[in-house]
């Protein structure tokens, strides 16, 4: 494969992502969108990272993908913690909790 189909396809999963992470209301398909970005990202370094024969892309990927698994692990947290409090995984119930904020 070429670069350029491997860019497409990173592109196009990128787009994909955003496209899910507007359009949805549900938390988990937001986060599933997340990580459908960061992914196409990582594709698209290691791409660049083989074509020029450079090692940084592929260090600067190793770092998404830490940084992935931490935000996996707060995300799921407050997923839990959101749940248990509303009883609901509708991305609604957030701008509700930041509206009460506002009114105390």
């Amino acid at each position: 494969m070429s670069l350029f189909e491997v860019m497409f396809t990173g592109i196009m999963l990128f787009s994909i992502g955003i496209i899910g992470v507007i359009s949805r209301k549900n938390i988990f398909v937001i986060y599933m969108s997340l990580e459908l970005m960061l992914n196409a990202i990582n594709l698209m370094f290691i791409s660049a990272s083989r074509y020029f024969h450079s090692m940084n892309a592929q260090v600067i990927s190793m770092m998404i993908i830490a940084i992935s698994a931490a935000e996996a692990a707060l995300f799921l947290s407050l997923v839990v913690l959101l749940y248990k409090r509303k009883g609901s995984l509708d991305a609604d119930v957030f701008n509700k909790l930041a509206q009460h904020r506002d009114k105390s």
